[in-house]
């Protein structure tokens, strides 16, 4: 169990600047002191928050689909097609989060943004790592009012960054609304310092999850016989969802479609995996 915030930082909503920065900046502290530790899965936990802020982006585009139908869309699509509005967003906010921050590495997640854009958002500057952040916010938004992904994916980076993360973690993005995001001045400053404090809320209490059912997955590995076994645990370990398909085709030398198949089936027998879709076909597996 990792621990908690502090009852202080969360009792009551900040109602100025200076207090709220203050609150911001304890709980983002507390929150590298507490994840520091190796038994959090880093990359699980990061994408089972972009799926989280996925949902939420999709709600501020007027979309109804939910984690559900988004996960469908992302990975039930073949490779090259398109997996629909609410899928897009999330295989955005997927890779925005798999691969270590750059422009590079945001040009290529963020599709027809020109890198000169996302590199004055990695430079901004500002008091705290949070007012950077509501700096991109303001700054996408002001030129491109529909922009609202593009907006929480780069202030996400840009705080990121700031904390000495290498990866994106999504802080903002899963917390922040349709209103937030029309805010602007110290009043969307405001906003953020406070949504960054519900943003760390929401993320102790999933890593320490994450965390307990990464043990229990790793621990069961040595009752597997699956030639691969080891490998598909890390992969579970590294992603919000697999379909056993896709599981085979990443290890081909070690599990055929049904290897795969009868190995996320034994996991979920052992208690260490969960089957997310609800379905007995098109299955998808998850820790």
């Amino acid at each position: 169990m990792l621990t908690p915030l502090p009852g202080w930082i969360t009792a009551t909503p900040p109602e100025t600047l200076e207090v709220a920065a203050f609150k911001s900046g304890a709980a983002l502290a507390h929150l590298s002191l507490a994840t520091a530790a190796d038994h959090v899965p880093q990359a699980l936990w990061r994408d089972r928050l972009a799926l989280t802020a996925a949902e939420v982006s999709a709600g501020i585009a007027g979309r109804r689909e939910g984690a559900g139908a988004m996960r469908d869309a992302l990975h039930l699509t073949k490779a090259g097609d398109d997996p629909g509005p609410a899928g897009s967003i999330l295989r955005q906010w997927s890779r925005a989060v798999s691969r270590p921050i750059s422009v590079s590495n945001l040009g290529r997640t963020l599709e027809g943004v020109a890198p000169e854009r996302i590199a004055l958002s990695l430079d901004a500057t500002g008091p705290t790592p949070v007012d950077r952040a509501a700096l991109v916010i303001e700054t996408v938004l002001t030129d491109s009012p529909q922009g609202e992904v593009l907006a929480l994916i780069l202030a996400d980076a840009v705080l990121s960054l700031a904390l000495g993360r290498d990866h994106l973690l999504p802080l903002l993005g899963p917390v922040m609304t349709a209103r937030d995001l029309r805010l602007r001045g110290d009043d969307l400053r405001l906003c953020c310092h406070r949504a960054a404090v519900r943003g760390v809320s929401q993320a102790l209490p999933l890593a320490s999850t994450l965390a307990r059912a990464a043990a229990r997955l790793r621990a069961a590995v040595p009752r597997l016989r699956a030639k691969g076994a080891a490998r598909a645990v890390e992969m579970f370990l590294s992603q919000d969802a697999m379909t056993p398909v896709a599981l085979a085709r990443a290890i081909p030398e070690s599990l055929s479609d049904r290897a795969a198949r009868r190995l996320c089936e034994r996991l979920v027998e052992l208690g260490a995996l969960r089957e997310l879709s609800g379905r007995d076909t098109f299955r998808l597996y998850g820790v």
